[in-house]
């Protein structure tokens, strides 16, 4: 029989809520829905020196376009290369130190052979005109020995500095000095903006 004066039992404590149930997903699912939950991206990983891989093309069209396309940015890369002087991309005439030095040498002057190529046109066109005065005739020719002899002269300067800095900077070349003086002649008869390489030295510059 129970007692009159026992207190009343305590009511008993709430009972905690019952926990949202977690959705049964795998670890990298529950990972993924949490980095979009919280607003964040994954970063791309960047292979330093790596190339990124170009999808796979669609059809033998769009491959035969990309082949295209890739052709012609090598061939504008070798082009630039080649007339700013890249090694990798010119020609075995041009390659080299010391010919890179002939060319410097060539281009930081004035040559009397950028002007013969002038004389000898304006000769031809004297000669196909028949009904000019002799004297013209007379001067064209003369004028034409004159720019000759000229260029054989200034042909000759060019190829004692070319030795001079040649022997002083490159005192172990194996370059014959022969080839090296054909080299700077026939670039010194060019026009300036003709010459490949390209100058890379103005007029009047020390080399």
């Amino acid at each position: 029989m129970p007692s009159l004066f026992s207190r009343k039992s305590a009511e008993p404590a709430a009972a905690p809520a019952p926990e949202p149930a977690e959705p049964e997903v795998t670890a990298g699912r529950r990972q993924t829905l949490s980095k979009r939950e919280l607003g964040k991206t994954t970063p791309k990983r960047v292979v330093a020196g790596r190339r990124v891989a170009e999808p796979p093309a669609a059809n033998r069209r769009e491959a035969a376009k990309k082949m295209r396309e890739r052709q012609r940015a090598e061939r504008l890369e070798a082009r630039e290369g080649m007339a700013n002087g890249d090694e990798r991309f010119l020609l075995a005439r041009d390659r080299g130190p010391e010919r890179r030095l002939v060319r410097d040498i060539v281009d930081s002057r004035r040559t009397i052979g950028t002007f013969f190529f002038g004389t000898t046109f304006l000769v031809m066109l004297v000669g196909f005109n028949k009904n000019l005065n002799p004297s013209i005739y007379f001067a064209a020719n003369a004028l034409f020995g004159v720019m000759a002899v000229a260029t054989a002269i200034d042909s000759f300067l060019i190829s004692r500095t070319v030795k001079r800095l040649i022997k002083q900077r490159f005192p172990n070349s194996t370059e014959k000095l022969g080839r090296l003086y054909f080299y700077a002649i026939m670039r010194a008869i060019s026009f300036r903006f003709i010459r490949n390489p390209k100058p890379q030295v103005k007029i009047g510059a020390s080399v």
